[in-house]
């Protein structure tokens, strides 16, 4: 198989927020805002009909640590997470993943983006972000 997320999570070769048995969470090659992070599962399921509710729990309370560092760490208005589901969807990548885009009133981008946000935040947001869900 040559999933791109199962072999970022092999090689460790992500800037990683958080990496763990069941879920992990990093930066993606293109963010569309200063933090903008994907969480997925450790191994292999391609959506989320094909995640065993199990780990779909662990993924989602990741989601929820990553989201919840964005408010404290980033200072973000509010959070963004989105899944795409299947290929229908538009889902880029056969991997269930959820981006956690941090919000500000003045970023400039609607709720699902098109561009890249306006807005700025000081120093290497995927660093604060990385360092506060750790700990």
């Amino acid at each position: 198989m040559n999933c791109v997320f199962c072999a970022l999570v092999e090689a460790g070769s992500a800037r990683w927020v958080a990496r763990g048995p069941v879920a992990s969470a990093f930066a993606p090659l293109a963010p569309i805002a200063p933090g903008h992070t994907l969480v997925v599962p450790s191994s292999h399921f391609a959506d989320l009909f094909d995640t065993p509710p199990e780990v779909l729990t662990e993924t989602v309370a990741l989601v929820r640590r990553v989201a919840d560092t964005m408010r404290s760490a980033l200072r973000a208005d509010g959070v963004n997470v989105l899944n795409a589901g299947g290929p229908g969807s538009e889902q880029s990548v056969p991997h269930l993943h959820f981006h956690v885009i941090p919000r500000w009133h003045d970023d400039g981008f609607s709720t699902w983006p098109t561009g890249r946000s306006q807005h700025q935040v000081q120093g290497d947001p995927i660093a604060r972000l990385a360092s506060a869900v750790a700990g």
